[in-house]
């Protein structure tokens, strides 16, 4: 599971895009996607694409660490999940 640390202000709204392109086989497709984070961080709204999900990501403490999990189901019946790390900050 690749985790990357993301950085937000708690006021400030911002996408994060998960990227699947590497994993997929050829031909293969993003059908669905669930975007979950830890409590205190909201997700606004999520696009799924053929690649790639992007979440629109709110809200948070300053000085906490919170996860946000992805996890896609494809047309080739594949299932995974990647998560991110997104520290807030008083910016």
């Amino acid at each position: 599971m690749a985790r990357f640390n993301f950085t937000k202000d708690a006021d400030a709204v911002l996408d994060w895009t998960f990227d699947w392109s590497e994993w997929l086989h050829s031909g293969e497709t993003i059908v669905s996607a669930v975007v979950t984070p830890d409590s205190g961080l909201t997700i606004d709204s999520t696009t799924a694409g053929d690649t790639s999900v992007v979440a629109w990501i709110s809200g948070g403490t300053p000085g906490n660490m919170y996860r946000v999990g992805c996890r896609v189901t494809t047309s080739d019946s594949r299932i995974d999940e990647r998560s991110i790390n997104v520290r807030v900050l008083e910016r």
